[in-house]
């Protein structure tokens, strides 16, 4: 019944906390995932805050809960084209794209051993690729293969097809239109990292071994494109001197104009990965302000401090360049407290990217305001329809699940006043 039923859009951490409280609540929820897969940003992470440990352990749990409750079903590989109606009686016109790949799915990998076909690995960044019939990652939830129809030959080849022995390749498969009536809807479709290459003084897509925070998750991570294992982009030398640059589009009138929240924490926390993998290496963090908020954090960034490897400089990045001869990158800036210009060399660069709310494919959905900032206007929102996590402030995940239990009360309370 659409009065009892909850709309989760997205199924990243923010929507998979929503999901399970509201079904643990006594609620029918439909999760909406544009992905081939749960878990969103935090799946592509390597270790996350405030354990330190794999994103799989805590997105475990919540798939555990998913599966122990009837209540909850989704959908992958789908976006809400419209929404219609009012508190407590919603129409919802879902449409999904073809996994070509349906539920007899085993993960047995014949299909992509079949398929002479590549395409670059979006969840590695295009650091790597994979074959066009793929699993999106080793510990994919669902765990079934993707065809995908941008780099496969269709019916014309029909290898994998040929190489399934269970019937679960059918690439004449359609586009589908699915229609939902519910009472109550949770925007959580999370956040994308900025687009480094609009900041030009940075080489990011010039400069060979100057990568994002967010690649350097996958670099570092073992099921990444190295195998955790971090080496530069060029050449696969292994990083022994890394440079991080901070506010990389963040707290930037002509890119991001506020703080990002978390790229302080995530460089800090990188920094050990480097550390951990080469015990001589040498790491420099160039910043504005070091910003940790909470006591754990703030912790944590002393600790860091404190390793005579890890130096940190406060002045901004004028110019990132790459040394042609040696594929190395050559970072000048300000160095502030000396009142001088500094001009070194490193093997890498990573830029701390700002985090950009993913709201371009929700603004135009049941008119969802939007500020100057291209963050959802929460305090506007219809009445029913909400707003979670990273889409309102740039948030780590521990408050996101917070904030995504604290929408689940409006939705419920939204479902009986309906």
């Amino acid at each position: 019944m659409a009065e009892k039923k909850i709309l989760i859009v997205g199924g990243g951490f923010s929507g998979l906390s929503a999901a399970v409280e509201a079904a643990e609540a006594g609620h029918d929820v439909v999760i909406v995932e544009k992905n081939p897969y749960l878990g969103g940003r935090v799946t592509q992470l390597n270790k996350y805050f405030p354990k330190l440990c794999p994103p799989n352990c805590g997105l475990e749990i919540q798939y555990k809960r998913i599966r122990n409750n009837g209540q909850v079903t989704f959908y992958t590989m789908a976006e809400v084209e419209n929404i219609t109606g009012e508190e407590g009686n919603f129409d919802v016109t879902v449409k999904t794209r073809p996994r070509f790949v349906n539920d007899k799915c085993t993960g047995c990998n014949a299909c992509a051993e079949a398929c002479d076909v590549e395409r670059p690995n979006d969840f590695n960044f295009n650091m790597d690729s994979t074959k066009a019939a793929y699993l999106p990652h080793n510990q994919a939830v669902p765990f079934q293969y993707v065809i995908d129809d941008k780099y496969c030959k269709g019916s014309s080849c029909n290898k994998c097809a040929d190489a399934c022995k269970y019937d679960a390749i059918h690439l004449d498969m359609k586009p589908e239109t699915v229609n939902l009536k519910v009472g109550a809807v949770v925007m959580a479709t999370g956040w994308n990292p900025y687009d480094a290459k609009r900041i030009d003084n940075l080489g990011f897509g010039k400069v060979k071994n100057v990568v994002t925070n967010m690649m350097m998750e996958r670099l570092a991570a073992p099921n990444g494109p190295t195998g955790g294992k971090i080496t530069r982009p060029s050449d696969g030398k292994e990083v022994k001197n890394v440079a991080f640059v901070q506010c990389a589009g963040s707290r930037d009138e002509n890119h991001l104009p506020y703080c990002s929240y978390i790229c302080c924490l995530a460089s800090l926390k990188q920094a050990t990965y480097v550390r951990e993998l080469y015990p001589d290496a040498k790491v420099k963090i160039f910043y504005i302000d070091i910003r940790t908020p909470g006591l754990y954090e703030h912790k944590f960034y002393w600790k860091v401090k404190e390793d005579e490897n890890v130096s940190l400089m406060k002045g901004k990045v004028a110019k990132v360049e790459e040394d042609r001869a040696t594929g190395d990158v050559i970072v000048t800036a300000e160095d502030i407290h000396n009142g001088a210009k500094v001009r070194e060399t490193f093997d890498m660069v990573v830029l701390a990217a700002g985090m950009a709310a993913e709201t371009q494919s929700i603004k135009n959905v049941a008119g969802i305001p939007v500020t100057a900032d291209g963050l959802v206007d929460a305090g506007a929102m219809k009445k029913g329809i909400y707003a979670t996590g990273t889409l309102k402030t740039p948030v780590d995940v521990a408050r996101s699940a917070q904030d995504a239990t604290g929408v689940v009360i409006k939705s419920i309370q939204s479902l009986r006043r309906g």
